[in-house]
């Protein structure tokens, strides 16, 4: 039926011909439209609940909020990961759920009616909880910074929040705009804490006292003067000089001026972060995609919108400062010039094997005809143009005329019998027909598991997978429809003359003969190589992915627990000031005021270096970064860590447990015995430092003698010295904005234990009673963040390699530190980062893999029609890997994630040596030739398509084995792999296949001689 397919295609070309045209023409329309991100796009059904209490700790927060919010949220069906981070007055609770199973829209519905079910039983001064899908993408696609003379900080966050968000958040493809750096125009009051004190007043009462003056209400009706009027109350104060002039009450016959007792300014709040540029203080903004779009699509359209608004704004003046889209948009260019550059090395293997321009032609449309078509399918997939499908696409294209050079080449040898142009397409698709479908048939068989593979993984690798399937498949129809007609139709010239066997195919005969007659030897020499080369690919050093040279440097800086804000802007501008010293150094850009796993603290601060493009310096980004760490050891008592380009370190694991202290004390012992092993690298744990504080404790005693509530004192302190809760402030309406109320005393006072105790709390009937009466202050140390993973406590610790090591033998050397083998009851630990992710696609492939053998017996077994031939042609599969090991040994590869997706590429490719080979040595034993001769003619015949597909293939891949352009470090070990397991499997096959076909087949005469008898029918 397949030999029929092709033998009407080529008596009836048009149908065939307008098919691909169409083809062609839907998928460079899809090809337009296909989005160009980094990654692929994950929808995963992920819900943040945010709960904020002003001047909580986190461990008051992870008793009486945190743990309630896991506990109801526990239960819901399709949960796959809980996660929350607390620290200083705020809890966020991640809550993940199994994709496919449960949908975004119902994950959310289900947190929500989870969390309402305790929403009482929550304190009632949290600020009410926000509950929100998580759908944009988690890396921000620019960051834009900007500045203006003529603007103060609050003006100029103001005109970020207001003018720029509103100008860009109905772009398509935007998500979220997070403004960065900057302040918040505030009404502050701080009042005089000696005032207070005399009059028997507290912020606290001041604060309550003008949330309920400042109202503007409306409500009630009335038909005054015969016509129906709505009716309003109005007690706002419009103005800071009248909100300054209100009276707060004293008693039932005295009040005091507002403005008397202390300042009322419009102000800032009080900072916890800062953005610096250069060292210069800006304001900035960071754009997110939503889930689906193009991250170039989406930089482009906001660098638009920036220009526009600063042709409307020239006082305002923007720029990029961190360009997350260039390395997306540069490796997208890197893969298409790749794509390119490596058809073109195929073709010309292809000319210089036939020596025939027409026969090249042919081969050439192959390529086009079948990558071309595969947008189309990917658009319809809605997948995008990304770094996995990129890859692909580049890794596929010597595949892709591998069909069309089989065909071709059969064609030349029947045009080369003397044969016209037409009998010679009819007879070499018939003959090559099994063959051809049966290697595209295994290719697919090995990917198509890849495009299946569960969970997150799964998600990210489908679109690998099924890329490389969809575009075999469209080589497959292009080489059993297209290539037969040009083939008849195109190749019309004078056939060559059929030059007698050369050279090294009479010496490839003579060693196949020898290997045939001693074929037990040859295939247990291929046994013992294999050993050897799996013992050489075990000493390959592991890694999740291969560093690569973005042309960005992230630095963490963490100071000391209790630093300041005053201290943190110190710190990073002096190493902005050493940073900036490097000539390959663009931009200096820092973030204040948060961790990057969105810790909120003034002593962290992030620092994004902006390096020129990797071609126009002559060092990488690797020894920039050890040059930076060696200038920056100098600055003692600070943490300093470089980040890897997926934001985390070289390794790390989390230690979990149920008991906090079980747990901090393992980390603490993990850590330090880390610090004593050469190959980890600055060791530290996460969010395990303690800060200080200053503890008030009720005396309960005296409090409930005097009537005085624990409650209210908690509520004095917390207003007196941060403000009351956001969802508590009174405001001012400022036209159409409501700028916030904060009341506090002065800072002398905030920061004067003297006076805090003097502060006075009501009780049980109205006296106000100092707090020295009831409370005892001390000075102690409380955890400065508080991280939960699934309801345990959790310590993460990360650490660099040192030179020469990988994240895989880290983990190796870790289970062997006695710290981790004797580690308390109920403590566990658990890989997390990308040494988590290592583990979990690994394992992934592995399953991949086997299903990809299994479907691939199968298919040859259908295709073939015995149940030994398949074996023969899965044990080219093992040949190949002394290939990959000496390339990954040879260029100094780790094994990482691209070399297990180019072994599993081998396996769907190294099989169509020995498939080519059996096809036609069977055909000859099926033509009375015998065994023996068959399989020597067989291997005579198809030595140069075997020789000269495998170089195509090969050829192909060179353009990505070299690593050149964005993204060429991911690309280049994978290339490496393939093209040392595809040469050094194509060598072994020509001469151990044969023999082990030999063995195999009479292995089967045999074992159907034993059987027959059994087998025969019994006499009627």
């Amino acid at each position: 039926m397949n030999a029929n397919l092709s033998a009407w295609a080529i008596r009836k070309p048009l149908p065939s011909i307008l098919l691909f045209v169409i083809l062609t023409v839907v998928g460079l329309y899809s090809f337009s439209r296909l989005p160009v991100t980094y990654f692929p796009t994950i929808v995963t059904p992920l819900v943040k609940v945010t709960i904020e209490q002003s001047g909580a700790t986190p461990t008051e927060l992870e008793t009486e909020v945190t743990r309630l919010v896991e506990d109801a949220v526990a239960s819901l069906p399709g949960l796959k990961e809980l996660k929350s981070t607390i620290d200083q007055g705020r809890s966020v609770t991640s809550v993940e759920f199994e994709v496919g199973k449960v949908t975004p829209d119902r994950a959310m519905v289900d947190v929500r009616d989870a969390l309402a079910r305790v929403r009482a039983d929550l304190p009632p001064t949290i600020d009410e909880p926000i509950i929100e899908r998580v759908e944009e993408e988690g890396q921000s696609v620019v960051t834009y910074a900007v500045a203006s003379r003529n603007m103060t900080v609050a003006e100029l966050s103001w005109f970020v929040d207001d003018v720029v968000s509103r100008h860009l958040q109905g772009l398509p493809g935007v998500g979220r705009i997070d403004r960065v750096g900057g302040a918040d125009r505030e009404i502050r009051i701080e009042l005089n804490a000696d005032r207070l004190h005399a009059l028997s007043l507290s912020a606290k009462t001041v604060n309550d006292t003008l949330f309920q003056s400042q109202v503007d209400a409306s409500g009630g009706r009335s038909d005054v003067s015969g016509r129906e009027q709505a009716l309003t109350t109005m007690a706002a104060a419009r103005t800071v000089s009248d909100l300054a002039d209100q009276r707060i009450a004293l008693s039932s016959d005295a009040s005091v001026r507002l403005g008397d007792l202390g300042q009322v300014e419009d102000s800032i709040a009080e900072a916890r972060s800062f953005a610096t540029l250069d060292g210069s203080d800006v304001v900035g903004f960071s754009v997110y995609r939503t889930q689906g779009a193009s991250d170039v699509s989406v930089a482009a359209a906001v660098a638009a919108a920036v220009a526009d608004l600063q042709a409307a704004h020239v006082e305002v003046g923007f720029r990029l400062v961190n360009d997350n889209v260039a390395y997306t948009a540069g490796n997208y260019s890197s893969a298409m010039h790749t794509l390119v550059e490596g058809a073109i090395l195929s073709i010309v293997v292809v000319f210089l094997f036939l020596r025939d321009w027409r026969a090249t032609v042919v081969a050439a449309v192959a390529l086009p005809l079948s990558i071309i078509p595969t947008f189309f399918a990917l658009e319809f997939l809605g997948f995008s143009l990304n770094i996995l499908s990129l890859l692909a696409i580049t890794l596929v294209t010597g595949i892709l005329v591998d069909d069309a050079i089989v065909e071709i080449e059969n064609v030349v040898r029947h045009r080369n019998m003397g044969k016209s142009a037409y009998r010679a397409a009819l007879d070499a698709s018939d003959e090559i027909g099994l063959a051809v479908i049966a290697i595209s048939a295994t290719i697919i068989a090995v990917f198509a598991p890849v495009g299946m593979m569960s969970g997150v993984v799964g998600l990210y690798f489908r679109e690998f997978g099924l890329t490389v399937a969809i575009a075999v498949f469209f080589s497959l129809l292009v080489a059993r429809l297209i290539t037969p007609i040009l083939a008849a139709y195109f190749m019309t010239g004078s056939p060559p003359v059929e030059a007698p066997k050369g050279f090294f195919v009479a010496t490839y005969e003579r060693l196949l003969r020898f290997s045939l007659r001693w074929r037990w030897m040859t295939v247990g020499a291929a046994v013992a190589s294999f050993a050897l080369a799996m013992v050489a690919l075990l000493s390959v050093p592991t890694a999740f992915l291969p560093e690569e040279d973005t042309g960005q440097l992230t630095l963490t800086i963490e100071l000391p627990p209790g630093a300041t804000l005053m201290e943190t802007r110190a710190v990073s501008d002096d190493v902005s000031r050493r940073i900036f010293g490097f000539e390959e150094v663009e931009g200096v850009f820092v973030q204040a005021g948060s961790s990057m796993s969105g810790q909120q603290d003034v002593r962290y601060a992030t620092v994004l270096i902006d390096l020129t493009h990797k071609s126009e310096r002559s060092r990488s980004s690797f020894e920039i970064e050890t040059d930076m760490e060696n200038r920056l050891a100098s600055m003692t008592d600070i943490k300093f860590r470089f980040l890897n380009s997926r934001g985390g370190r070289d390794m790390s694991f989390a230690v979990l447990g149920t008991d906090g202290a079980k747990v901090q004390a393992a980390a603490d012992r993990i850590v330090t015995e880390m610090a004593t092993d050469p190959m980890f690298t600055g060791p530290a744990a996460e969010n395990a430092a303690m800060r200080p504080e200053l503890r008030f404790k009720v005396q309960s005693d005296k409090a409930a003698m005097l009537g005085v509530s624990p409650t209210e004192i908690a509520d004095l302190i917390r207003v007196s010295t941060v403000g009351d809760s956001d969802s508590r402030l009174p405001s001012l309406l400022d036209g159409a904005r409501q700028i916030p109320i904060r009341v506090v005393i002065d800072r002398q006072s905030r920061d004067d234990l003297g006076r805090l105790e003097l502060l006075t709390v009501a009780s049980a009937d109205g006296t106000r009673i100092p707090l020295t009466a009831v409370v005892n202050a001390s000075f102690d140390e409380t955890v400065s963040a508080i991280e939960r993973s699934d309801r345990s406590r959790l310590v993460e610790i990360g650490a660099d390699m040192a030179s020469g090591t990988t994240s895989g033998q880290g983990m190796e050397r870790l289970l062997q530190l006695e710290s981790v083998k004797n580690l308390p009851d109920g403590v566990r630990i658990q890989a997390t980062g990308d040494s988590d992710t290592e583990g979990s696609v690994f394992e992934s492939f592995a399953v991949a893999m086997g299903s990809g053998i299994m479907l691939v017996l199968v298919v040859l077994i259908l295709l073939f029609g015995s149940l030994l031939a398949p074996w023969t042609i899965l044990a080219s599969l093992p040949l190949s890997i002394g290939g990959v090991a000496a390339g990954l040994l040879f260029t100094g590869n780790a094994m990482s994630l691209p070399v297990v997706i180019g072994i599993l590429m081998l396996m769907g490719i190294v099989t169509k040596n020995a498939i080519m080979l059996l096809d036609f040595a069977i055909e000859r034993e099926a033509h009375g030739l015998p065994r023996f001769e068959a399989i020597v003619e067989a291997c005579s015949e198809r030595v140069r398509p075997i020789i000269m597909t495998t170089l195509a293939m090969a050829g192909g891949m060179v353009p990505s084995a070299l690593g050149m352009g964005d993204g060429g470090e991911f690309r280049s070990p994978m290339a490496i792999a393939v093209i040392g397991g595809l040469l050094v499997s194509t060598l072994l096959s020509l001469i151990v296949i044969p023999s082990l076909h030999l063995i195999v087949s009479n292995l089967g005469d045999r074992i159907a001689r034993s059987v027959r008898p059994f087998l025969q029918p019994a006499d009627a």
